[in-house]
């Protein structure tokens, strides 16, 4: 049985207790919390009856923990992994994986350093129809791939930044871009390929941030492909979706929902067997906007390291998403088209005053 404890008992906080503390993961469970808030580890050990800690090398110390899940801001992520490391535990880090390159690769020098397995928390990629448009890439069913879009359109009110004074900062956070919808550019990437270039603006249109609210991207991947990002948080009075759509020579697909959950087109020119039952099994309605994959994600976690299996999502593959995420700040910025594969120099994401 993996030992995990969280490191940071915020908001998503509760949704990895849940499934950790509800015997919802095979061969998983949760047996520690850590949070510098003193009322709040103590809420979340008292809730789940486990020890509770303000000091997570102390509970690192305690000698009952197998895997830590950071949990903490963002632009704490690095600082703690880092730290953590050393302890010789795997470790789980919610998204984004830190806020600037230099953090992400020095996270992925010190796992590796510590033989510890770094898992980047993209629980999208394990969404049941997501698995099925992936199957569909990889199987060649799109002939050349034309474009691809993905949409988030969520309400996050001026009451949500305001619960935590880290919340829309650069240092320790960003906007839309890096948080609500950095699982979709991940989505998006993982499915059409490396991206050769990005042309981005933004704004921040409703709320009081440092970050921007709102922002649209043009990408052209290295394949020829174009590709469309639409972020906001300023969709009123409630969330609308969270969407991708692949268009390539020889079929569409779109994925909508509010948590890229539900297949709403599947169309091939060539027929599989099975594809007439796909709108009906591989839709589902998850019960909040993170969906039912963290349970998939975390199940996957236990298997890779128990079978010493390859992770879908490792230091490296979390940072391809982070280095577009960047390059598009950059380009915010600079009013320029970025390459990828570029030194940021205007880019104010994970910088600190």
């Amino acid at each position: 049985m993996l030992r995990f404890a969280l490191v940071g008992c915020g908001r998503i906080a509760t949704r990895h207790a849940e499934l950790l503390a509800g015997g919802h993961i095979r061969g998983a469970t949760l047996a520690a919390v850590c949070d510098v808030v003193p009322e709040r580890a103590k809420a979340f050990a008292e809730k789940y009856k486990i020890p509770g800690y303000t000091d997570m090398h102390a509970m690192a110390r305690a000698g009952n923990v197998d895997v830590f899940s950071v949990l903490t801001p963002s632009g704490q992520h690095a600082e703690h992994v880092i730290a953590l490391a050393p302890h010789g535990k795997h470790i789980v880090v919610e998204k984004p994986m830190a806020l600037t390159l230099d953090d992400a690769d020095e996270m992925i020098r010190v796992c590796d350093r510590n033989s510890v397995k770094l898992f980047v928390v993209k629980q999208n990629r394990f969404n049941v129809p997501v698995v099925k448009l992936r199957e569909a890439v990889e199987a060649g069913r799109f002939g050349k791939l034309v474009m691809g879009t993905v949409r988030v359109r969520w309400c996050r009110t001026q009451a949500y930044y305001d619960q935590d004074p880290w919340r829309g900062t650069w240092a320790l956070d960003g906007g839309v871009l890096s948080n609500q919808a950095s699982h979709h550019v991940d989505l998006l990437e993982w499915m059409m390929g490396p991206v050769e270039s990005v042309f981005a603006k933004a704004t921040t249109a409703l709320v009081k941030i440092e970050a921007e609210d709102t922002a649209v991207v043009v990408l052209r991947f290295r394949n020829g492909a174009l590709g469309i990002i639409e972020a906001t948080t300023a969709a009123r009075p409630v969330d609308l979706e969270g969407s991708i759509s692949i268009l390539g020579e020889s079929g569409t697909v779109e994925i909508g929902g509010f948590a890229v959950n539900e297949m709403k087109t599947w169309r091939f020119a060539e027929p599989h067997a099975g594809d007439d039952l796909v709108m009906k099994e591989f839709s589902v309605n998850p019960p909040n906007v993170y969906g039912f994959g963290h349970q998939a994600y975390y199940d996957h976690v236990a298997h890779s390291i128990t079978h010493h299996a390859q992770q879908l999502v490792d230091g490296l593959e979390g940072r391809k998403s982070l280095e577009l995420i960047s390059a598009i700040y950059e380009s915010v910025e600079t009013g320029l088209e970025i390459p990828l594969r570029f030194a940021p120099k205007r880019c104010r994401l994970g910088q600190r005053a």
